[in-house]
């Protein structure tokens, strides 16, 4: 790939470029363990072997068609309990972004809680592993996998810029355009204008006030997604009873 070259202020100002590598996520917290991560160093590769998303689930990405790239961040301003506001901030951003791309199309969703969605196929994912040191965020790995040029995908809820735009596209520009709309919401958390983060990111949730039916404990009920609480919970209206449920509690039917 290409240099990049983020109009940034921090991020993206380290660069580790990396052919191949396992897991970016993986190399960035290495990095952070030899001291040698800056506030906003990136680590993008090419080919990424063993990419982690979200549940435990492995991140599927043709060599050299897509981005997959980790941003270190330190957050110490923010503390643990509201580290969910740093997930809606980065996935605002990367959806600020896909809308330069794709337009303001009403289509183009965050899926609860930080993946990318276009209709019901999913663009991107998000997966972001802190670091606490007492009750503050000491170090944060933001990993990021967007799906770009790729056109075949073993999982068919999958899709692409390119298949949804018929074009290809070069990735060092878009990572660089990535890396100034990651900044420019995380300036805006660090600036502490929480109220506009958490607005904003609700009104692209996907399935936002809509009833859709989900599976809680084996079992599919029938509800409208109408927040996300302040510990990232979705909250559910259910026969007229808000619920709130964790990562692990509920599964979207697509």
């Amino acid at each position: 790939m290409e240099a990049l070259s983020p109009q940034t202020l921090f991020t993206g100002q380290q660069v580790v470029s990396l052919p191949e590598c396992a897991s970016t996520n993986t190399e960035a917290q290495d990095l952070i363990h030899r001291n040698r991560a800056t506030d906003g160093c990136v680590v993008i590769t090419d080919k990424q072997t063993a990419g982690r998303g979200q549940r435990g689930n492995r991140w599927e990405a043709a060599p050299g068609e897509n981005l997959t790239l980790s941003v270190v961040w330190r957050p110490t301003f923010l503390p643990a309990p509201d580290q969910f506001l740093l997930s809606q901030a980065v996935a605002l951003a990367v959806h600020d972004w896909a809308a330069t791309l794709l337009g303001p199309d009403p289509a183009l969703r965050v899926k609860w809680p930080n993946d990318i969605f276009f209709g019901n196929r999913k663009l991107g994912g998000i997966l972001i592993e802190n670091t606490l040191s007492g009750t503050m965020i000491q170090h944060s790995i933001v990993g990021i996998g967007m799906n770009i040029n790729q056109r075949e995908f073993q999982v068919p809820t999958a899709t692409s810029f390119s298949a949804l735009t018929g074009r290809a596209y070069e990735l060092a520009p878009l990572a660089s355009r990535l890396l100034e709309h990651l900044e420019r919401r995380y300036l805006q958390l660090r600036a502490g204008r929480l109220a506009a983060i958490r607005h904003d990111y609700r009104q692209v949730l996907y399935r936002y006030q809509q009833p859709h039916v989900y599976e809680v404990d084996g079992q599919q009920i029938t509800g409208e997604i109408v927040d996300v609480d302040e510990a990232g919970r979705l909250a559910l209206s259910v026969s007229g009873q808000i619920r709130h449920f964790d990562l692990k509690q509920i599964r979207y039917i697509l």
